[in-house]
């Protein structure tokens, strides 16, 4: 792929970026929410939770986050190359 698609292809790819962090979010939210029926889920700092809640909590946040954002990029990388004809990982 040329300089220039790379530089064209940057803020798409920042954007899309932010928009899976954002699906991610919620999404995790929604899943911990329907298997917990806890409104919060615990994060490191809060003391009231057991050490091993809070590494599940993070390797499912972990996971839900790598496949949005994967499908995302994915997503993008196909619809800049619909475009342009260039892909932008090449």
């Amino acid at each position: 792929m040329s300089k220039g698609a790379k530089i064209v292809y940057r803020p798409i790819g920042l954007i899309g970026s932010l928009v899976a962090s954002s699906i991610a979010a919620t999404l995790f939210q929604i899943v911990w929410k329907k298997a917990t029926n806890a409104d919060d889920a615990p994060t490191a700092m809060k003391s009231e939770y057991r050490l091993r809640e809070i590494l599940v909590a993070s390797a499912l946040r972990g996971a839900i986050v790598a496949v949005v954002k994967a499908l995302v990029s994915r997503g993008g990388a196909r619809g800049f190359t619909k475009l342009t004809g260039a892909w932008p990982g090449d």
